[in-house]
């Protein structure tokens, strides 16, 4: 059958839902494709620049270095500045004592003015408690208007009382002032009418600290920023770094915007036709799986989505996104041959959209096949966190070593990052579980729910090896011969294993009817007339449909369930109604009238339980009755009509009779005959 793969692709080619699913595809990512240019510089501190003069073309901000916004925020902090009121209350109430009370202190009109003035000039600046006053900032509100003071520049209650004794000297130098000070109760007069406000405080500091500007200059067009051949430094990497902003920000979208979109369109396609490509090579048979193909899509389309995110958020904690574990998405559902080309595909957009992508790139590639293979050890119960170290080493190592080929040591930043990476792996673990929920929203079923039903311990195991112990052999052995073929032609061999031990379970509802459960010289069909017994026979395949419906079985399962008999014919009852006059026409209460193998993998079971069967039968097992009975059992089992849905080759089916064959003489090798002792 060479000319497989050419029929295989005009049906792909023919197919409406793989065109759909890549079209969708392609729509989400073109319009979550970030509307920018992409700068045309790469350079590195300490590297020569190895392109031609530049000059800015356009004005632009010179952005601060993380380190000076870092100094800067921390000396922001370290200073900060006290908010007071004033209390109108506190003047209004003191006057109006002083004034209410001032003819029992015989002052003349004069002097009262005197002290009046003193007290509202004094009142009128702030007066603070006694303290000893600095040279620092304070905010003073009056009224609606605020400003700023020097603190020594105000009153304490001392500095306020001195102040009124100097205005009363000066004006009266006759009058004891100390005295007269003491008569008007100066003391009650002034008082604090600063109030400290720590909620406005606390607000204008975090404000302060908040907003420091990220700039600290401008470059003008026309002004050079690095010749060529020069070596870049930390000054000119900074220019370069608000360059690039500037350019991020105007020149991506001042330029054609229709040019830019068909760039994005260009780019999108070559990573579609990438992905194509990478499934039809590795496995074609994807395709005419759509719920395999959607899941993929869905995948590719879920790396392409979140980047762009979390990028719009903070580029930094693209480092945080636990990219390794949609290899272990893809594992549980498709061949290891499939994942890693598609996931090393899906990564690719990081290159284009990340500052630093290359590395990204290169991490979570790495971080994606270390997940593989140490999930495939480390898989279940709490050692599944062992792989947590295991991905987080491989992405701390890789890390530390672009960052010393950049900056020849490691750096503030690099310990955050080192921190996102381990957050990084133990979210690889944490929200591998969503696999599930995969399994459900695309209809396929993963390996962890196959690893569970092939367990022999499984409540329908348990209870076929229970009710049919004949037929629970009969599925093991069907499973071993299965499951080695279906390897040997590159098929879904832990899905043909479940599938072959489960498909016999009707078999349950009545057991007795089958041979391999009689006890011996019991015939549970004698007396019954050939379509009764073949009625009986046939009823399995509904049964175990129904059974496996019940049960909750993965519909994949329960397909093996329907068309592991296909339309074929019970042969013995059959020709026993024949023998005894039937009419040989009549073939339908003789017909299986379960449904067509269209997998490989059906076929195979298919074949595996004919052969299985039939090979209790035989009274010699050499290589040639072995092989005999097989190429007579499979000629029969294998007409054109049962296979007329199959996807599978004339060269797969003979491998898989090679298998058989080989399988069969490995189980019923010659045994040794152990002598008798002799008792002479």
């Amino acid at each position: 059958m060479e000319g497989i793969n050419i029929q295989k692709t005009r049906a792909i080619l023919r197919s409406g839902g793989v065109y759909m699913t890549f079209g969708v595809a392609f729509i989400i990512m073109l319009l979550l494709y970030p509307v920018e240019g992409k700068f045309k510089y790469q350079y590195k501190k300490g590297t020569p620049w190895m392109y031609e003069t530049l000059t800015t073309p356009i004005d632009f901000p010179i952005l601060k270095t993380q380190q000076e916004l870092a100094a800067e925020r921390n000396e922001a902090a370290a200073n900060i500045v006290p908010y007071y009121t004033i209390s109108p209350s506190v003047v209004n109430d003191r006057i109006t004592d002083f004034t209410k009370n001032s003819f029992k202190y015989g002052l003349k009109p004069s002097m009262q003015a005197t002290i009046e003035s003193a007290l509202r000039k004094a009142y009128s600046v702030g007066i603070l408690p006694d303290r000893e006053l600095t040279d620092k900032t304070i905010f003073v509100q009056s009224g609606r208007t605020t400003s700023q003071e020097i603190e020594a520049d105000l009153y304490t209650v001392a500095k306020a009382a001195k102040y009124l004794k100097s205005e009363i000297v000066a004006n009266y130098p006759s009058i004891d002032a100390d005295s007269l000070l003491k008569a008007i109760k100066a003391q009650e007069l002034i008082v604090p009418n600063l109030n400290y406000d720590k909620k406005t405080t606390e607000i204008l500091h975090k404000q302060a600290v908040d907003y420091i500007s990220p700039s600290k200059g401008i470059m003008y067009a026309g002004q050079l920023i690095v010749t060529k051949g020069e070596t870049v430094t930390a000054d000119i990497e900074q220019l370069l770094d608000s360059y690039k902003a500037e350019y991020k920000k105007s020149l991506g979208y001042s330029g054609n915007i229709y040019i830019l979109e068909l760039s994005h369109v260009i780019i999108i396609i070559a990573l579609l036709l990438l992905i194509y490509f990478a499934l039809y090579f590795s496995d074609i048979e994807i395709f005419r799986h759509q719920n395999q193909l959607n899941f993929i899509m869905f995948i590719c389309c879920l790396n392409f989505i979140v980047p762009m995110l979390v990028r719009m958020i903070n580029p930094a904690l693209l480092f945080l996104v636990p990219f390794a574990v949609t290899t272990l998405y893809m594992a549980a559902f498709v061949k290891n041959r499939v994942v890693v080309p598609i996931y090393l595909i899906s990564m690719l957009p990081l290159i284009l959209i990340a500052e630093n992508g290359v590395e990204l790139f290169i991490i979570n590639a790495l971080s994606g096949i270390i997940a593989l293979i140490s999930f495939s050890v480390f898989g279940t119960g709490w050692m599944q966190f062992v792989n947590s170290l295991f991905i987080f080493t491989g992405l701390a190592v890789a890390h530390i070593g672009f960052s010393l080929l950049s900056n020849g040591a490691l750096e503030e930043e690099d310990t955050v990052t080192i921190f996102y990476l381990f957050l990084n792996s133990l979210l690889t673990v944490a929200v591998f579980p969503f696999v599930f929920l995969f399994e459900k929203l695309f209809y396929m079923v993963s390996v962890s729910t196959l690893r569970d039903l092939s367990d022999t311990n499984s409540p329908l195991m348990r209870e076929l090896q229970r009710k049919a112990p004949g037929t629970f052999q009969h599925s093991l052995q069907v499973a071993n011969l299965s499951e080695r073929a279906v390897a040997a032609i590159g098929g879904n061999a832990r899905l043909v294993r479940v599938g072959a031990m489960y498909h016999d379970i009707g078999k349950m509802l009545n057991p007795q009817a089958f041979i391999e459960n009689q006890a011996h010289g019991i015939n549970y069909h004698a007396g019954l007339t050939p379509q009764e017994s073949a009625s009986e026979i046939i009823k399995h395949v509904s049964n175990g449909v129904e059974m496996g419906k019940k049960s909750h079985l993965p519909q994949e399962v329960i397909d093996y369930i329907a068309s592991h008999h296909g339309h074929s014919m019970t042969g013995y009852f059959y020709n026993v109604y024949c023998n005894n006059g039937g009419d040989p026409a009549n073939v339908e209460p003789f017909t299986y009238n379960g449904t067509l193998p269209v997998t490989k993998e059906e076929v195979v079971v298919m074949m595996a339980d004919a052969v299985e069967a039939a090979s209790r039968t035989l009274k010699s097992y050499s290589a040639q009755s072995i092989s005999d009975l097989v190429e007579e059992v499979l000629k029969h089992r294998l007409s054109p009509l049962q296979l007329a849905k199959a996807n599978i080759s004339f060269r797969e089916i003979n491998i898989a009779k090679m298998v058989f064959k080989r399988q069969l003489q490995e189980m019923y090798h010659a045994r040794i005959v152990y002598p008798k002792r002799n008792n002479g």
